[in-house]
């Protein structure tokens, strides 16, 4: 776990990670709750097999905006490199934003494995390593601590290497998943996929109506008893204002008053029928858009 803190250690390493596939990323940042918020460290592993720590670099980048240039330069900017993130928007902040090529991210890998594969309250790193990874006793109170401070404590450099550790297998365990659900569209069974389709709709079906019935009876009952709060649930009401005009005091009010209130309306069919020839006068933005929608024949014959 080396700890990194003089430009020529850091740029000595960046020479090597250069020459990577694949690197493991993560960042701490000072005053991260302020418009100031400044890059503290750079954490990266460059070998995913590594339980250890050993292959963990800390680089201690504070106050030190040209080494993190040239990592910018060197790394986030390389497209043969591909650079892990877990919720790589924030971190991108710091290294690159835009211009970092080849980056992934796990948080959004998790997103888009669909529910009943990876079934979890969030996608927070700690949850995914906890299901996917089995990792126990994740320790984040550092994550809040100050970044700032010199010098690091030693708990704080625990954290700092810890997390980079936890990102390269919850990556790994993402990828396996993904290829759950990756599939050969041209060599798909149609009649295997139509029995399962069918035998889950059934099954939907009756757990919306459950699920949409009990909704009503836990409302009804909290209203009932005066309660707008218990163990399991908020009931919350709220008020939709809506403000309607005749489109043609509308008119009259941008002509009288001379308003600068020119925008797009959609037509509708009874809009257009009404304009009828009238429509042909008008500067008509045409677009089309297709989708697919899959209809089981079952209700078709129930219809």
């Amino acid at each position: 776990m080396p700890y990194l803190k003089s430009a020529d250690e850091i740029r000595s390493l960046v020479a090597k990670l250069n020459k990577a596939n694949t690197l493991w990323l993560d960042t701490e940042v000072a005053d991260y709750d302020t418009r100031n918020p400044r890059l503290s460290l750079i954490q990266v592993l460059d070998d995913c097999t590594d339980l250890t720590g050993e292959s963990v670099y800390i680089l201690d980048v504070l106050e030190q905006p040209e080494v993190v240039a040239e990592f910018i330069e060197e790394i986030m900017i390389n497209p043969s490199i591909e650079k892990v993130f877990h919720n790589a928007k924030y971190d991108l902040r710091f290294l690159g934003k835009k211009k970092a090529q080849n980056v992934t991210c796990t948080l959004e890998m998790a997103k888009t494995i669909p529910y009943y594969i990876l079934p979890l309250p969030n996608y927070q790193l700690k949850t995914l390593a906890i299901e996917l990874c089995h990792f126990q006793d994740i320790d984040k109170q550092y994550q809040n601590s100050d970044w700032g401070i010199r010098p690091l404590n030693e708990e704080q450099i625990e954290y700092a290497y810890l997390d980079c550790i936890i990102l390269a297998q919850v990556h790994l365990r993402l990828l396996e998943l993904s290829e759950k659900i990756n599939f050969d569209a041209l060599s798909e069974d149609l009649t295997l996929l139509g029995d399962e389709y069918i035998e889950l709709e059934q099954q939907w079906k009756l757990l919306k109506s459950e699920f949409e019935h009990l909704q009503e009876r836990i409302k009804k009952a909290m209203q009932a008893q005066n309660l707008s709060e218990t163990s399991y649930f908020k009931l919350n009401s709220y008020e939709r204002t809506t403000k309607k005009v005749p489109f043609s005091e509308l008119v009259r009010l941008v002509e009288t008053k001379d308003l600068d209130l020119d925008f797009d309306i959609t037509l509708t069919k009874d809009m257009q029928k009404n304009l009828g020839d009238n429509l042909q006068q008008l500067a008509v933005d045409t677009s089309k858009t297709s989708s697919l929608r899959l209809t089981s024949k079952q209700g078709e014959d129930e219809e």
